[in-house]
C-alpha cells in the first residue's frame, strides 16, 4: 500500500522540472543570439584594425622611398673620356689584337655665324580682376554669356575615429532596445559613407532591426543592397542567409531555395554554407 504514494510524489516532481527545462533552454537561445552578435561585431573592428594598419604601412613604405635618395649618373665629360681609352691601341695590344688603321678627317667649321634665336620673353603681369575671379569665384555669378557654373565643392572628409564611434553607437542602440533609432542611424551611417570599411556590416545590422521590427519587405531591400553593394565584404554571406530568412516569411519559398542554393555553390566548406544545406532541407517539400 505504500507503493502508490510514493509513485504520486514521483510524478508531480517530474511534471515541475519540465517548465523549468523549457525556461533553460530558452535563456540559452537568448544567451546564444547575444555572443553571436558580439562575434560579428568583434569580426568587424577587427576588419577595420586591419585596413588602418595596412594604411599605415603604405604610408610608412612612400615616407621610405622618398626619403632615398637617387643614385648618381655619370655625366657626359665622363662618359666622352672613357670612350677613347677603350678604344686606345695601347687598350688592343694588351689584348693581344692589331691596332686598326685609323685615318684622321678634319671638319673646316661654316663661316656663316649659327642663326640667333630670340630667348626674351615679355613679363606681363596679370590684371588683377581676373586674378580675384580665379581665386574667389562668387557662387551664383554670371558671366555675359550665361555660361558659366559655380565650382562644386566637395564636403571634406570626416576622421576614421569619429564615423567608428558613429557605428558603434548605433549598433550599441540596437544592443539596448532602441532599434528603430538604431535603424536609422546605421542606414543613415551606410548612406552617408559608402566606401567607409563598415559600410556593409551598418547595412547587415540595419536589415537585422528591420527584422526585429517585423518588417520582412523593408528588411529584405537592405539586404539586397549589401549583397549588390558589397559582393565581396565580409557580411555578405550572413547577408544572404537573411535575405532567404526574409523569403521564408513572405512566402516566397522559390526565392529562398534559390538564394539557399546560391550560397552553397558560391561559398563552399563555409559555415554559411552548412547553415543554407540544413535550410534547404527544411524547405524541401
Amino acid at each position: 500500500m505504500p507503493v502508490r504514494p510514493f509513485l504520486f510524489r514521483l510524478f508531480a516532481a517530474v511534471a515541475l522540472s519540465a517548465p523549468t527545462a523549457c525556461a533553460t533552454t530558452a535563456a540559452s537561445q537568448t544567451e546564444v543570439g547575444r555572443l553571436e552578435a558580439e562575434v560579428r561585431t568583434l569580426r568587424a573592428a577587427q576588419a577595420s584594425l586591419v585596413e588602418r594598419l595596412e594604411r599605415l604601412e603604405n604610408r610608412d613604405a612612400v615616407s621610405r622611398a622618398r626619403s632615398v635618395s637617387p643614385a648618381p649618373t655619370a655625366s657626359p665629360a665622363t662618359a666622352a673620356s672613357a670612350k677613347p681609352e677603350a678604344a686606345s691601341p695601347e687598350g688592343g695590344e694588351a689584348l693581344g689584337m692589331a691596332p686598326a688603321e685609323l685615318t684622321v678627317v678634319r671638319l673646316k667649321p661654316k663661316k656663316d655665324p649659327a642663326p640667333r634665336i630670340n630667348t626674351a620673353v615679355a613679363v606681363v603681369e596679370p590684371d588683377p580682376d581676373q586674378m580675384e575671379m580665379f581665386i574667389s569665384p562668387v557662387e551664383g555669378s554670371s558671366g555675359s554669356t550665361g555660361s558659366a557654373t559655380p565650382t562644386r565643392m566637395e564636403p571634406p572628409e570626416k576622421d576614421p575615429d569619429i564615423l567608428d564611434a558613429e557605428y558603434e553607437r548605433a549598433v550599441a542602440m540596437l544592443r539596448t532596445g532602441n532599434v528603430e533609432g538604431g535603424v536609422e542611424t546605421l542606414t543613415r551611417f551606410a548612406a552617408e559613407n559608402p566606401r567607409h570599411p563598415r559600410a556593409d556590416n551598418a547595412l547587415y545590422f540595419s536589415g537585422l532591426g528591420q527584422m526585429g521590427l517585423k518588417d520582412a519587405a523593408g528588411a529584405a531591400k537592405t539586404f539586397e543592397k549589401l549583397i549588390k553593394n558589397y559582393p565581396a565584404g565580409d557580411a555578405v554571406q550572413d547577408g544572404m542567409l537573411r535575405l532567404a530568412e526574409c523569403r521564408v516569411r513572405l512566402n516566397q519559398a522559390v526565392d529562398a531555395r534559390a538564394l539557399y542554393t546560391r550560397v552553397v555553390t558560391q561559398f563552399p566548406g563555409t559555415a554559411a554554407a552548412t547553415q543554407a544545406e540544413q535550410r534547404l532541407a527544411a524547405l524541401s517539400p
